[in-house]
């Protein structure tokens, strides 16, 4: 079973960038498509990106143009460049298999506020 571990979060000024990081261990059966999550205080989690292992991405309204989402096979590493943030993407991000009915269990993800 794959290993998620979230880093790379913190707090941002809107209009600020981070990049998070997601090392994955374990079966090479469970490193295929992955996607970032969000959740924010009383809302349900989002699928904000994702990418397969060829490299083809796909991103929520909410945050393209504005994230990008790569991998290292290699590595078994996941990464998300968050550039131009706002307070609405102030959220706990996790990583995980994609789509959502392919996620078994989550990790601790890594808190962004995004505040001024």
């Amino acid at each position: 079973q794959v290993q998620l571990v979230e880093s790379g979060g913190g707090l941002v000024q809107p209009g600020g960038s981070l990049r998070l990081s997601c090392a994955a261990s374990g079966s090479i059966f469970g490193f295929n498509t992955m996607g970032w999550y969000r959740q924010a205080p009383g809302k349900q989690r989002e699928l904000v990106a994702m990418i397969t292992r060829g490299g083809s991405t796909d991103y929520a309204d909410s945050v393209k143009g504005r994230f990008t989402i790569s991998r290292d096979n290699a590595k078994n590493t996941i990464f998300l460049q968050m550039n131009s943030l706002k307070p609405e993407d102030t959220a706990v991000y996790y990583c995980n298999r994609a789509p959502l009915r392919l996620v078994v269990s989550w990790g601790q993800g890594t808190q962004v506020t995004v505040s001024s």
